[in-house]
């Protein structure tokens, strides 16, 4: 049995050092699922043993056959890599990252009839609510474009291949990269010397936008802003003004891919979320960007709640959003410091660990 384990844990490692290798050197898909199949071979015959031994690492090698074949999957559905193009003139405007660098985004070209239809699509990454996340996240892509990667892959809504993306496949497709922390939202104009944090989300957004009207943007015939988790919440927060940057011919809508972040008390009874997103506002000084038809009613902070902005929105937006959201169960249901004691700690993990009481308060929260 010990060699058929060993055997195993070999097996993953080379199937992850295959997988690293074959995405650092960008091969194409056909490459990638002959080299898949010729691996998926060799482990076969590696992991050959006695009836007894065989059985009992077939179940679990079954398991990893699957990741295997659905990463191969994915791969095959990947598009081509698209190099990145920083907007350092936007940094004499003040639109920068955290860290003071350019702002960015890849661009793909339309072709054809999409050669006049654009994808504006907002990376998400989460936020930062505080000086010391922000320190730390500027550290990283997620607040620095000098650490961001020269090319990214483009796939699905992003892809260039018709097969896999029969809608969007040969429009003009943009990836805004995400460095500021706040949904894109955020624009203080003093900047502590003692930390140098910017806060200028929001005027990350114009200058991207600004960019591209002169690359065509400006004879935009259909239009599509979208974005996913962080960057979905941005999509819904600034659908309306895009459509507003655009000529008045233009057919423009919006879609939101899990960025409806919902306003509920914790496990505990305390509004973690909504504290949570008071921080992110303030901090980033949010308010002024956020929707003036929440803000004019609401206070600033609820108005970073989608349920709140999305019911004003006058431009066609399309929601989309996982019926059981397992992120915002863990962290705005059910957050660590709500569960001292860990009662949701299984449950998280596996819903099938959730008992009756757990379901039921995940359902009245809409999770």
């Amino acid at each position: 049995m010990i060699a058929a384990e060993e055997a195993l844990s070999q097996a993953k490692q080379l199937t992850s050092a295959t997988l690293l290798s074959c995405l650092e050197s960008q091969r194409t898909s056909t490459e990638l699922l002959a080299g898949f199949l010729s691996l998926t071979f060799s482990l076969s015959l590696l992991l050959s043993s006695p009836a007894k031994q065989q059985r009992m690492v077939d179940s679990r090698f079954g398991q990893w056959l699957k990741l295997v074949v659905s990463l191969l999957l994915l791969l095959k559905t990947q598009g081509l890599y698209v190099g990145i193009t920083y907007v350092k003139s936007a940094v004499a405007k003040g639109a920068v990252c955290l860290d003071g660098s350019p702002p960015a985004y890849h661009w793909d070209k339309g072709f054809g009839t999409g050669i006049n239809s654009w994808l504006i699509h907002f990376e998400g990454g989460g936020w930062c609510n505080n000086v010391t996340n922000c320190l730390s996240r500027k550290k990283t892509h997620l607040g620095s474009s000098k650490l961001m990667g020269q090319q990214i892959a483009f796939s699905g809504i992003m892809n260039n291949k018709r097969p896999f993306n029969p809608d969007f496949y040969n429009w003009n497709r943009v990836k805004i990269r995400y460095c500021d922390g706040s949904s894109f939202t955020g624009d203080v104009q003093a900047v502590n010397p003692a930390t140098n944090l910017h806060f200028r989300g929001a005027r990350i957004w114009l200058a991207v936008i600004e960019d591209l009207l002169p690359k065509g943007l400006k004879n935009a015939e259909n239009a599509l802003l979208s974005g996913c988790s962080a960057g979905g919440l941005a999509s819904i927060l600034h659908c309306d003004s895009f459509r507003s940057l655009l000529p008045m011919g233009t057919t423009v809508k919006c879609l939101s891919d899990a960025g409806y972040f919902i306003n509920v008390r914790d496990v505990s009874g305390a509004p973690h979320v909504q504290t949570y997103f008071n921080e992110i506002v303030s901090l980033h000084g949010s308010a002024k960007n956020l929707p003036l038809s929440c803000t004019s009613t609401l206070k600033p902070s609820f108005c970073f709640f989608p349920q709140y902005v999305a019911p004003q929105v006058r431009t066609p937006l399309f929601i989309l959003n996982a019926a059981y959201d397992s992120w915002q169960i863990r962290n705005i249901l059910a957050p660590g410091n709500a569960d001292p004691l860990g009662v949701w700690k299984s449950c998280k993990l596996d819903i099938n660990n959730c008992s009756p009481l757990q379901l039921k308060a995940m359902q009245g929260c809409g999770f």
